[in-house]
């Protein structure tokens, strides 16, 4: 998976555990692609100090998903909706059994 994309969703899933700092440094890196200048510049930092907040915060999104692994489960789950979609297709009970998988699908 490209590092942006990973990055992003490791985000959506553990947000809530990084500090301010953390979610604005990598809002603004990840979500509105400012240049590590521009970060400093604006939180009136470090080049230096933004790329290690980066990378720290980067750190303790790996970490939290391999203790927890939120976003693996995740795909995971959303690859089987998928294939149980693709079995189902075209079968007597498709429209019954496809409003049951949004069902569970939307319990995430």
């Amino acid at each position: 998976m490209e590092k942006t994309t990973r990055i992003n969703l490791l985000y959506d899933f553990y947000e809530p555990m990084l500090t301010e700092k953390q979610r604005t440094v990598l809002e603004l890196y990840y979500h509105e692609d400012w240049s590590l200048g521009e970060i400093a510049d604006h939180l009136s930092i470090s080049r230096q100090a933004v790329y290690e907040a980066v990378k720290r915060s980067q750190s303790a999104l790996e970490e939290w998903e391999s203790m927890l692994q939120l976003a693996e489960k995740h795909q995971r789950r959303t690859e089987l909706l998928k294939s149980v979609r693709a079995a189902i297709a075209g079968t007597p009970v498709e429209k019954e059994v496809t409003h049951l998988l949004k069902q569970l699908a939307e319990l995430e």
